[in-house]
């Protein structure tokens, strides 16, 4: 591509200048070569535009040459339809220059060539068609080169590549399969739009399309003389729309209520007994079947007194109700009911509406309620009774509280271990949140109660990091070689699904009143590390000798239990009266004594505490379980509704009895794992 200014004075004397050459390097792929030449012209057109705004001398005409003729049959064409290449490159063309512009050079005179096929030095220093432009264009217009072919529209062959194939069928059939295949196309019609309005904008364009092909008819039968040019084809009229609306509304009714349209049409005003719209004594107004009612003499529109009967289930009712919902910007149903009455009369409308609004995505991502499943069984771990105290726990941590050292103050935090059979409760104190902290903490309190079997805890880094840090400093002790059977044995962790707080309600039920016990004594003292200590310790007694079974008026009855009768064999720790001698520690018959008094715990627990587990207090019922491909939205109680994260089931985790109550989320960042009652659903896959 090579650009001149060609300059003319008042004596008609001409100069042409060099301004700017340009090419490209053909694609790797392999393309042909009517393509190159168009994009060619397209470079033309855009650098011709960037030299009209950067050049201050005014520019009167502008000529664009090409040496390919296929070019100029696709610039001056505008019947044929082209594939994407071409009719992306014809639309720059088309934008930035008119079609009289473009004028055909023989391949000799065009200088561009000198760019796509290359020069040595010494050929352009010698060629002077480069530099000074061709001499045709200081000749006046009328002596440079004509086309050797005049270019029409015909020039485009059919069997261009470019063009596009088009293929036209004729089907004859009978009149009524011709009937059932027009009912078919028009219910796909509909179905193929979510929106009122583009419905009826579609619609609108057919009928359009219909009126201008019967004009067009009636032309060529001579029965019209002159072209109808009153209305504008490129836009479509309000007009237009209402008469979109009341083809679609009579062809509803035609399918819908054949019987009553073919009485009312017959001139009988009575429907049978047995139609569904008998009550609204139904008129015939223009084609459509409007309701009859008794406001006839009330001075309302006349589209109030009489609307438009449509049915309850039919696509374009729902989209009806759909706009009206959007437009009263998502009210509730008697607003919609009185929005709709004021232009149809919906059959069943107010169980329509509570469907559309129940199924409204933007209702139920500020408006749904979190999911729930039917409460799961108790675990293993809850009910299994003769195992020493302990043998099975769940951890949280809980805090923070302010100790004075020396003279600042810092933070310290509870830990509570509450074993899951006999709901007792121990407490230590850490100093921070980290896994080090809490390893340690894990390790007086294996110290003091005994090996652990299984640890249930949320979701905690510091909990997850323990769990990790564990395994490994085992591996290395069995490398080391220590024998001892104790130290070999793993724990085994379970962890809770994240922010599924429910699932440790074992400990978080006791964490409300280790936090009431400490506020109560605590108020606005600060204390120290042993104070925090000791304080922690006498919550712990109190907590341990709250009763497990019910109370009861009768003095005949056995006292409560609680969980102060396994750890210490008696409710409280009271102080021994007397004085006592070192030789009765060693009574002959006391681990007798022990093991009665735990084999009695363990009795009254399963008789007295286990029936109290049995009932469930919430989620009875079984609910539909979420599937893979569910819209959820996560819930985030650290942010505003509308903030919360929208997501897609990845993943379900369901339990021993195929009920999902956990699954994955795969959010536009990640991955997240999640209890169904911290999901709201969306949208179902089915």
């Amino acid at each position: 591509m090579v650009s001149y200014l060609r300059l003319e004075n008042a004596v008609q004397e001409r100069h042409c200048s060099f301004i700017m050459g340009k090419s490209r390097v053909a694609p790797l792929k392999q393309t042909t070569i009517p393509r190159l030449e168009l994009t060619a012209a397209t470079v033309a057109v855009r650098t011709n535009r960037m030299l009209l705004s950067e050049i201050d001398i005014p520019v009167d005409h502008v000529t664009y040459w090409t040496d390919s003729m296929a070019v100029l049959r696709y610039i001056q064409n505008s019947t044929a339809r082209f594939h994407t290449f071409v009719a992306n490159r014809l639309a720059v063309i088309h934008d930035g220059s008119h079609t009289s512009e473009w004028r055909y050079i023989n391949t000799k005179l065009n200088p561009a060539d000198h760019a796509s096929r290359g020069l040595s030095a010494d050929s352009l220093v010698k060629e002077e068609k480069w530099i000074k432009a061709p001499n045709f264009l200081l000749e006046p217009e009328e002596q440079w080169p004509k086309e050797p072919l005049p270019i029409s529209e015909k020039t485009v062959t059919e069997n261009d590549p470019e063009v596009k194939r088009v293929i036209i069928k004729a089907v004859i059939t009978s009149s009524p399969d011709l009937r059932e295949n027009t009912t078919e196309c028009v219910n796909k019609l509909f179905q193929h739009y979510s929106s009122w309005y583009l419905l009826k904008r579609g619609v609108a364009w057919i009928l359009k399309l219909r009126k201008e092909l019967l004009r067009l008819v009636n032309i060529k039968r001579n029965s019209l003389t002159t072209p109808d040019d009153t209305c504008d084809k490129s836009v479509i009229s309000y007009q237009n729309l209402k008469e979109a609306e009341k083809a679609i509304l009579v062809f509803i009714q035609q399918q819908e209520f054949p019987m009553e349209m073919n009485i009312l049409t017959s001139g009988n005003s009575r429907v049978q007994s047995s139609s569904p719209i008998r009550n609204l004594d139904p008129f015939l107004d223009e084609g459509l079947i409007r309701v009859g009612g008794r406001l006839d003499k009330s001075n309302m529109p006349v589209q109030m007194k009489h609307p438009v009967i449509l049915p309850k289930d039919h696509h374009v009712s729902v989209l009806i109700l759909r706009q009206i919902h959007s437009s009263l910007l998502h009210s509730g149903r008697n607003h919609m009911l009185a929005k709709l009455r004021e232009q149809y009369w919906l059959i069943h409308a107010p169980s329509a509406i509570r469907k559309i609004i129940s199924k409204c995505v933007t209702c139920r991502r500020h408006m749904s309620k979190v999911e729930e499943q039917k409460m799961a069984s108790l675990p293993k771990d809850r009910i299994i009774p003769d195992e020493p105290p302990f043998g099975r726990v769940g951890v949280d941590y809980f805090g923070p509280f302010e100790v004075k050292v020396k003279r600042s103050r810092v933070k310290r935090y509870g830990v509570i271990f509450t074993c899951l059979a006999s709901r007792a409760v121990h407490l230590e104190v850490a100093a921070s949140l980290d896994t080090d902290s809490y390893i340690n903490a894990l390790r007086r309190f294996i110290a003091r109660r005994g090996q652990v079997k299984r640890i249930r805890s949320d979701n905690g880094t510091n909990f997850i990091g323990a769990e990790r840090e564990l395994t490994r400093s085992i591996q290395e002790w069995n490398q080391s070689q220590i024998q001892s059977a104790m130290l070999q044995k793993n724990v085994d962790w379970k962890f809770n699904p994240p922010a599924g707080s429910h699932h440790g309600g074992a400990w978080e039920r006791i964490i409300r009143s280790i936090r009431k016990a400490m506020n109560s004594v605590l108020k606005e003292q600060v204390l120290d590390d042993e104070g925090l200590h000791t304080l922690m310790c006498e919550i712990e007694s109190v907590i341990n000798d709250r009763p497990i079974t019910k109370n009861t008026d009768q003095h005949s009855d056995l006292e409560p239990l609680t969980p102060n009768h396994l750890l210490l064999m008696k409710r409280k720790p009271n102080l021994p009266p007397g004085v006592f001698d070192k030789a009765d520690t060693y009574h002959r018959r006391r681990w007798r004594q022990i093991q009665y008094m735990a084999n009695l715990f363990w009795h009254r627990w399963v008789r007295e505490y286990l029936p109290l587990l049995q009932e469930r207090q919430k989620w009875f019922d079984i609910k539909r379980n979420l599937q893979v491909g569910d819209i959820v939205l996560i819930v985030d109680s650290n942010a505003p509704r509308s903030s919360w994260p929208m997501g897609v089931v990845h993943e379900t985790i369901p339990d021993s009895k195929g009920l999902v109550r956990q699954v994955k989320v795969k959010t536009a960042t990640n991955i997240l794992v999640r209890p169904v009652d911290k999901l709201c659903l969306i949208l179902e896959m089915d």
